[in-house]
């Protein structure tokens, strides 16, 4: 085995600090690593957009999140086995810090953090008082001392997950998290260093937990039917003592209200003397995202790379709208004349078709138009045309049929209102009226077609929002669940790294793995 860095104090600590020149990724563990941390510290070490990553990995048992009738003290540490576990995951370096290093004169002589009330109440914070506040007290004094690039974490402890992401959002540190879907033993039991705890008879008691769980997603996502009675009953039955089942929003962990979106379905049980956790996520179909805003936000741009990025179908409805006018002009049919296009929608056959790159290419009536209907003169018309009743409902009818198996991102100026308001995930773009016409000017000189002057484009554009706002039928608007992201002064990668952020929030790893995650 090659040699160890293994960093024992705080000074050590800061002088390993200073000499790293690569983003620092952190993996914070109690020891006792099994697979499950493999995975995490296997995550951590991939790059990101070809930057090289140093991977810090600390083991240190934190007394403070620890209840009086729990396991501290005889919770397992072996040094030397972690490290070497650690070690062939890809780490560069292990911190093992002393809870007298880190809080010199005692827990007393420090600030303490306390967890959002709403969010530790929940779950397992219900019989654990004080648990989080110890978490959260701890993991922000290794962060300040650390200062990561990135913070990668478990799903399986969803709730810390979910309040460890919330601490550094209130406090605005620089770090992005990265989750990793939760690990499970061959049998299906999902890793923990407290399986160690299990008999054999306890073992395949535990293994109803995550049979049940499994079970009942499959079942979700084909009939949309769930008793929570029944679950504890069949846990009940074989022998489990049940501390909670419940079904929550993965979010905000408050019991979930509309069962079409994706929840959070967790449970704690305890077998003898060890408590075992475990959740699964509910769905009816695969993940939307809706990203809505005004024209020339660059919600074409962002949409295709972040659906690409993340392995789900690009849906531009935009170039719906675009297309059917295209054939209004190619008709010679007046903008003004809603009889005459109603009547045209009847001869309008639709077909949108991805390349082998993942591009969306838009045929009408066999017809490949994906450059034309980006001409200026559609462009002018496009908004006109939409305004129609018999356009939005026939456009709509047509979105909500290929949504029904959902596994897209869809941008447009009412998805996250209209279309498809039970999104997972919803994001109005936007930007200045300057920017949109900066970016519109690039795109006009990119295709080949003349450029106006900055300041008409802008007056083009304000003139389009106002007319977009203000038409009668679904009218362009921000969801109220709607994420607002302004992206002047942004670069598409920027902006793509804020939604895949976001979309994690709201989507785990464990329901829609990143393709192609090592780069």
């Amino acid at each position: 085995m090659r040699n160890l860095l293994i960093l024992k104090t705080k000074k050590e600590l800061e002088e390993w600090r200073k000499n790293q020149l690569d983003e620092v990724t952190f993996v914070p563990t109690m020891g006792c690593l099994h697979d499950g941390h493999k995975k995490l510290i296997e995550a951590a070490k991939r790059k990101k957009k070809q930057k090289s990553r140093t991977v810090l990995v600390s083991i240190f048992v934190n007394p403070l999140q620890f209840g009086d009738n729990e396991d501290f003290e005889k919770y397992p540490r072996n040094l030397r086995q972690d490290s070497q576990i650690a070690y062939e995951a890809g780490a560069h370096a292990i911190w093992t810090p002393s809870f007298e290093d880190l809080f010199p004169g005692g827990i007393g002589a420090h600030f303490s953090i306390e967890a959002p009330k709403l969010l530790k109440s929940q779950l397992c914070g219900k019989k654990r008082n004080g648990h989080f506040d110890g978490v959260a007290t701890i993991v922000l004094k290794l962060l300040t001392l650390i200062k990561p690039n990135y913070l990668v974490l478990g799903e399986k402890d969803w709730q810390q997950l979910i309040i460890l992401k919330k601490l550094i959002v209130d406090l605005n540190l620089n770090i992005k998290v990265e989750s990793v879907a939760t690990h499970r033993d061959s049998d299906g039991l999902a890793t923990s260093s407290r399986n160690k705890y299990l008999n054999t008879s306890e073992r395949t008691q535990a293994l109803t937990l995550s049979r049940e769980l499994k079970k009942i997603s499959n079942s979700f996502f084909k009939e949309n039917v769930l008793n929570l009675e029944t679950l504890k009953t069949s846990l009940m039955n074989n022998n489990l003592n049940v501390e909670y089942v419940e079904n929550v929003d993965p979010e905000s962990l408050k019991p979930i209200r509309d069962p079409s979106k994706l929840s959070l379905l967790a449970a704690a049980v305890h077998i003898g003397n060890t408590r075992l956790i475990d959740h699964t996520f509910l769905m009816t179909r695969s993940p939307i995202v809706a990203i809505d805003g005004p024209a020339g936000a660059g919600k074409s741009t962002v949409t295709k790379k972040f659906a690409k990025e993340i392995g789900l179908m690009y849906l531009d409805t935009g170039a719906m709208y675009r297309a059917l006018t295209w054939m209004i002009k190619e008709k010679n049919i007046n903008s003004s004349d809603e009889e005459s296009i109603e009547a045209a929608l009847k001869d309008f056959d639709l077909q949108i078709e991805l390349t082998r790159s993942g591009d969306q290419e838009i045929l009408v009536n066999g017809n490949n138009v994906t450059k034309e209907i980006r001409s200026p003169l559609v462009t002018k018309n496009v908004s006109i045309i939409a305004t129609y009743l018999c356009v939005r409902q026939a456009m709509t009818s047509k979105q909500k049929e290929i949504g029904i198996k959902g596994g897209f991102v869809a941008e447009g100026r009412d998805i996250g209102t209209t279309v498809f308001p039970n999104a997972e995930l919803k994001i109005f773009l936007t930007a200045s009226p300057k920017e949109r016409a900066r970016r519109r000017a690039l795109d006009l000189k990119k295709q080949g077609y003349p450029v106006p002057n900055l300041l008409d484009l802008e007056q083009q554009i304000d003139a389009r929002d106002k007319l977009d706002c203000s038409r009668m039928i679904s009218p362009l608007s921000k969801a109220d669940d709607a994420k607002e992201l302004k992206t002047d002064g942004m670069n598409i990668e920027e902006v793509v790294d804020i939604i895949i952020e976001m979309f994690r929030l709201r989507v785990p790893e464990e329901v829609w793995p990143t393709p192609n995650r090592q780069d």
